[in-house]
C-alpha cells in the first residue's frame, strides 16, 4: 500500500481501537501492487523470526471473486490472514495445518478495502482469544500457484530472477543444496544476461571482494544471490543495473566436466 497515502495508517488505527496494547510491526508496504510471488518472498524468509501466535495480516491483491475468498491459515504455529490467490502455495513449504474460509464480508457499500475491513476484524478476534471456527470454515485446500523453478542437467543450472531488493542485490531460484549437489568438487561460471559477465566462485560474504566488485553468495534465504560488494539501488552501483538484470531473467550456471585438481 506504501506510505505515501492514508491506507497504512487507517489499518493500524482500525487495529489499535479494537486492541488497545497490540503490538504491530511493519513488514513491508513497499511490496510490487499485486505481486503475490514478491510478498511470498518477503513474508516468506521472516515470519519464522517472530514468536508462535504472531497473526499476518497479507494486504497484497486482497480482493475477493467467486474463486477466490479470504482465508485464515495456520501454520507451524502462526496465524495468516489474506486472500486466497496462490500466495500460500508459494509462502509455505508444506500442506497448511488448517485452513479456513472467512465468513466475515464487508458492508455492501464499501467493498474496496478489505485489508481494514475483513483482515483487521479476523486479526483482532484471535488477537482476543477468540477461535478460528467462529470466523471462518475450514476447508481443505489453498488455491495453488506454481513459479517457475530451477533445472539441472549433469553440468548445467538454468535459474531465473526472483527478487530484487534495495540494494539491488539480485536473487535467483537456484538453491544452495541444488547447486552444491550438482556442483559436487567442480569448477562452474555462472553466466549473467550480458556477454563477458561470469563469476566463478561462491563467496562467504560480500567483504571478501574488494568494493564495487561482482559477488556470489548463498544469503540467508538459501538462494544464490548476485550482488556488488558495497553497490547501491539507484546510484548505478546496484547489480540489477550493472548486470542488466531484471525479474524473470535467466541465470545460467555451467560446470567442468573435469574435477578441481587438488
Amino acid at each position: 500500500m506504501g506510505l505515501k497515502d492514508y491506507y497504512v495508517a487507517a489499518v493500524k488505527g482500525a487495529i489499535i481501537s479494537q486492541l488497545e496494547d497490540v503490538q504491530i510491526i511493519d513488514i513491508s508496504h513497499q511490496i510490487s501492487p499485486f505481486d503475490i510471488a514478491q510478498a511470498s518472498f518477503v513474508v516468506k524468509n521472516c515470519f519464522n523470526e517472530f514468536p508462535k501466535g504472531t497473526i499476518h495480516i497479507i494486504g497484497v491483491n486482497p480482493f475477493v471473486n467467486n474463486e477466490i475468498k479470504h482465508v485464515l491459515i495456520e501454520y507451524n504455529g502462526h496465524y495468516f490472514i489474506g486472500a486466497d490467490n496462490g500466495i500460500f502455495s508459494l509462502l509455505f513449504t508444506r500442506q497448511p495445518d488448517k485452513i479456513f474460509e472467512l465468513n466475515i464480508f464487508e458492508e455492501t457499500y464499501n467493498k474496496s478495502f478489505p485489508t481494514k475491513n475483513v483482515f483487521v476484524k479476523a486479526a483482532c478476534h484471535i488477537a482476543r482469544g477468540g477461535t478460528p471456527e467462529v470466523i471462518g470454515k475450514q476447508i481443505d485446500e489453498v488455491q495453488k500457484r506454481q513459479l517457475f523453478r530451477a533445472t539441472a542437467e549433469s553440468n548445467v543450472i538454468k535459474g531465473t530472477v526472483i527478487y530484487i531488493d534495495s540494494y539491488g542485490n539480485v536473487i535467483t531460484n537456484i538453491s544452495r543444496s541444488l547447486f552444491y549437489e550438482v556442483k559436487q568438487d567442480r569448477s562452474f561460471k555462472i553466466y549473467l544476461t550480458r556477454a563477458g559477465y561470469t563469476i566463478s566462485k561462491i563467496r562467504k560474504n560480500y567483504n571478501e571482494v574488494p568494493d564495487g566488485e561482482k559477488v556470489a553468495l548463498f544469503s540467508s534465504s538459501e538462494y544464490l544471490e548476485i550482488a556488488i560488494n558495497r553497490g547501491v539501488e539507484g546510484s548505478g552501483g546496484g547489480a540489477n543495473k550493472l548486470f542488466g538484470l531484471k525479474i524473470n531473467d535467466t541465470i545460467t550456471i555451467e560446470f567442468e566436466d573435469s574435477k578441481i585438481e587438488p
